[in-house]
């Protein structure tokens, strides 16, 4: 009863006032078929001993434990994480704060989230930042629909090179309402066929992921030039926001929102969660930002202070008043970033993008010499796509029982690029690790 508070009597007491004779009477508006009438089949006991030893077992049949070198990204980055970091989070002012909604005894939270919101704007040229979303997906749906409140029109322009799961989960938020969502094709470097936009007119917004999910920078400058022509919102979406600390900021290319996920910034990748979906707007159009935003007022007395604001009652309350139906955030993981970024400074960030690149680019260089292909000559930052030769797959299964993990294959994803993988290098694998990489490849 050490979880269960509540004794035999407490509960028939409870039951006497809803009127109810048993337990089961509570479920009985659930139809009979949907209702599961035998126990659940589960495991014996564990002491915490075992139990450990249990979930060590388990993850060690997984290629994520310590001694495997994974050189896969693809939307989550294996980056080390300051002991700073780890130190703040785990204090209890961040990991049980008080609920934002009721700022007068949530300050600390609302000022830490603040702080998240100034790293945001800063590092993507934006004005203001909202304090989060769930992940980098569910961001860029919500930027989508925010160009669609904003223009009150119902189509939108992609790209192809948008991360395929972000696609994805796109469809999932503006299909049912019957937005059009039109998808523009790649080019043999590897970077969105602009091309395609000069045939489309009525768009809402056009959204371009850079990096792309081959690596490749795009040219966004280029494409903030073809919004302003189409009056269309310039979304740019990211994976990889380290990438930022090397490459100009979307703002400064023209870009009228930013958005995406934010793991590689101190948040480990814990088997593909939690995320941090990071959202970054003009002030054209914040007022259909969604989610939370937190400022900075005075109060009365001219005492600094922190609120929630520009969210009215109805983003909780009444759906169809709504500007989303998101109206929380991932509080935890955007204090982590901050904290991530206030450790690193700017030229801590300059600095790590830098590296990440560099290593990068010594495996291409490495690979190329070895002799297989790197198919997009476009500027990439810490990942890139190789061709490698037929039947590479058996290749990548013995690079495996090796404990390396060779890349993300292409062709579930884009069946017209067979035998093509994408690859990553972070600050966490040392030119050791990428010429065992390369041994073992033949090379």
């Amino acid at each position: 009863m050490r979880y269960l508070p509540h004794t035999s009597e407490d509960i028939a007491e409870m039951l006497q006032v809803v009127g109810a004779t048993s337990l089961d009477d509570l479920f009985s508006t659930i139809p009979d078929d949907c209702r599961r009438k035998t126990d659940l089949t589960l495991p014996e006991p564990l002491t915490e001993w075992e139990l450990n030893e249990r979930m060590a077992a388990l993850a060690s049949t997984m290629a994520v434990s310590p001694e495997y070198k994974v050189f896969m990204g693809a939307g989550s980055y294996e980056h080390h994480i300051p002991a700073s970091v780890s130190y703040l989070l785990g204090r209890s002012e961040f990991s049980t704060a008080y609920t934002p909604y009721q700022p007068e005894i949530s300050q600390g939270t609302l000022q830490a989230i603040f702080e998240y919101q100034s790293f945001m704007v800063y590092l993507l040229g934006m004005d203001v930042a909202n304090a989060s979303m769930y992940d980098g997906a569910s961001a860029l749906a919500e930027a989508l629909l925010m160009a669609t409140r904003a223009s009150r029109l119902k189509k939108v322009a992609i790209s192809s090179l948008i991360h395929p799961l972000y696609r994805r989960v796109i469809r999932t938020y503006l299909e049912p309402p019957g937005f059009e969502i039109i998808e523009l094709p790649y080019l043999d470097n590897g970077r969105t066929n602009l091309q395609a936009l000069h045939s489309l007119d009525d768009l809402a917004a056009i959204a371009v992921q850079s990096p792309n999910f081959f690596g490749c920078i795009e040219d966004l400058a280029a494409v903030g030039n073809l919004t302003r022509g189409a009056k269309a919102l310039f979304i740019t979406s990211f994976t990889e926001p380290l990438a930022y600390g090397l490459l100009k900021d979307p703002g400064s290319q023209g870009a009228d929102i930013a958005c995406g996920e934010g793991q590689s910034f101190g948040i480990p990748q814990c088997y593909g969660g939690p995320g941090l979906g990071i959202l970054a707007c003009r002030k054209e159009t914040m007022r259909t930002m969604p989610g939370r935003l937190v400022g900075k007022t005075k109060d009365r007395n001219g005492k600094t202070g922190f609120v929630l604001t520009l969210a009215t009652r109805e983003q909780h309350i009444r759906r169809e008043k709504a500007t989303s139906n998101i109206c929380t955030n991932s509080g935890l993981c955007a204090i982590t970033a901050a904290m991530y970024l206030a450790s690193l400074g700017g030229t801590g960030l300059r600095e790590l993008a830098q590296l990440n690149h560099d290593k990068s680019e010594y495996l291409k260089q490495e690979l190329t010499r070895a002799g297989f292909g790197i198919p997009f000559a476009s500027p990439t930052f810490n990942e890139f796509v190789v061709h490698f030769p037929p039947g590479f797959e058996a290749t990548y299964q013995r690079l495996l029982e090796k404990k390396i993990v060779a890349g993300l294959p292409l062709a579930p994803y884009y069946p017209d690029l067979p035998n093509h993988y994408l690859l990553c290098v972070t600050e966490t694998k040392t030119r050791n690790d990428m010429d065992a990489l390369i041994w073992e490849l033949g090379g």
